[in-house]
């Protein structure tokens, strides 16, 4: 969500350009390269465990678990493809990721970006939404995620996400719990107060 720090006078490196991460986009890109599988059993019946955490109407209505709605298919196939690995870990991911094929991954990804985008519902604090639209601009965050938070290609949609999930993503980045594949958001939420972490949630999940 924002930019890494680099020598003295050189232009700041963006954080969807760190080395890390390209090395996770290049695996993906080759995952994405294949023809989709053909499956006996229904692509819905075996999306059911996610779509139940994750919402059926791409909103989610978990606590602290993300809404899939919006994201961009290589996004999601990265995910799966790093939870499979247990190269992020979050146990249920873990286990109903551990025996999926990369057809399986390539097929997940793309019937999930299908799933419409969640739009912000009921009136936003106006000091709040300023001081998040700050916090945003400061660092950078619609660089990566676009100007519209919509995300782009590995980048995520962080637009009206869940406003718990990303206080914990926040939270958990800026105590290097999770690192996932792009070490620089770490560097960035590190410098957030709880406040700051508090208000650029907001912001983003009440984006319109």
């Amino acid at each position: 969500m924002a930019a890494e720090r680099g020598r003295p006078g050189a232009s700041p490196r963006p954080a969807c350009l760190s080395k890390p991460f390209l090395k996770i986009v290049a695996t993906g890109a080759l995952l994405c390269g294949a023809a989709l599988p053909s499956h006996s059993g229904s692509l819905q019946e075996r999306l059911a465990p996610c779509l139940a955490c994750h919402g059926e109407s791409g909103r989610s209505e978990t606590p602290e678990v993300p809404s899939l709605g919006g994201q961009p298919p290589s996004f999601l196939l990265i995910q799966l493809y790093v939870f499979r690995e247990r190269q992020r870990i979050a146990e249920p991911m873990n286990e109903l990721t551990k025996d999926l094929t990369d057809d399986d991954l390539r097929s997940f990804s793309d019937e999930l970006a299908k799933l419409p985008a969640p739009v912000a519902a009921g009136p936003a604090d106006p000091a709040r939404m300023a001081m998040g639209a700050a916090l945003s601009a400061r660092h950078r965050c619609g660089f990566c995620h676009s100007p519209d938070f919509s995300g782009q290609n590995q980048i995520p949609r962080i637009a009206v996400q869940r406003e718990d999930y990303l206080v914990k993503a926040l939270r958990e980045y800026s105590t290097q719990e999770r690192r996932g594949y792009d070490p620089s958001m770490v560097e960035i939420a590190r410098q957030l107060s709880e406040a700051d972490i508090l208000d650029l949630a907001y912001y983003l999940a009440n984006w319109r």
